[in-house]
């Protein structure tokens, strides 16, 4: 097997990153389409994915659909953890923060197991995930314990004005609940760095509630 030594090389592999405006550092997405809970609650009226952002837009971008099906595809790859591994410790030594799925969600167990084995091995970086798969979540930290102190997975409510539950222990997030830290990005033109807020990925921020787009 041959080692990982460009951005280039990397990203062939993994299908390459995103960077969503509003946020700092870097993100990978896959399509909301392929959102195993997701897919179901986009049918439930009032759930948070009724009218989900990243089923619209520059999301149905057919550049942008070609990207998400070649990382999806690489999630099989016997190279991706450590792809994934080299690209972040490259983007970190400018942005020591990562989001998994701006859209998309966990596909599975290994899926979850792969990401935290990615985490592990970038320990300068801070993680989020934000996530509807419950079970897998429930899963992983009955085989396994606690996740990694630098990775924050952060519960996400279905339903739009739902109160936080508790779900394993885990942060959570609401849309429109009313309780918690409010997120502060509230526009289009808006983004984290420019209310210095980095919430998202903080495990000591309980809830954080987002506004309805």
């Amino acid at each position: 097997m041959k080692a990982i030594e460009t951005i280039k090389q990397a990203n062939e592999i993994v299908g390459g990153l995103s960077s969503p405006s509003k946020m700092p550092g870097y993100c990978i997405s896959l399509s909301a389409s392929k959102c195993n809970m997701g897919s179901k609650l986009r049918k439930v009226k009032g759930s948070v994915c009724e009218h989900c952002y990243a089923c619209k837009g520059r999301y149905c971008f057919e550049p942008t659909k070609k990207a998400h099906a070649r990382r999806l595809e690489a999630l099989s790859n016997s190279q991706w953890i450590d792809a994934m591994v080299y690209l972040i410790n490259k983007r970190a030594k400018k942005n020591p923060e990562f989001r998994w799925h701006d859209s998309g969600d966990i596909q599975s167990l290994q899926h979850l197991i792969n990401i935290v084995a990615v985490v592990k091995q970038t320990p300068t970086v801070k993680h989020w995930i934000p996530t509807k798969e419950y079970k897998v979540v429930k899963e992983y930290l009955k085989k396994f314990g606690a996740f990694p102190s630098n990775l924050c997975v952060r519960v996400s409510m279905p339903m739009v004005r739902q109160t936080p539950k508790s779900y394993c222990g885990q942060p959570t997030s609401t849309v429109d609940s009313g309780k918690g830290f409010k997120c502060p990005v509230t526009k289009g033109d808006q983004t984290c760095d420019m209310f210095n807020c980095r919430a998202c990925w903080d495990k000591d921020c309980l809830n954080v509630d987002y506004g309805s787009h």
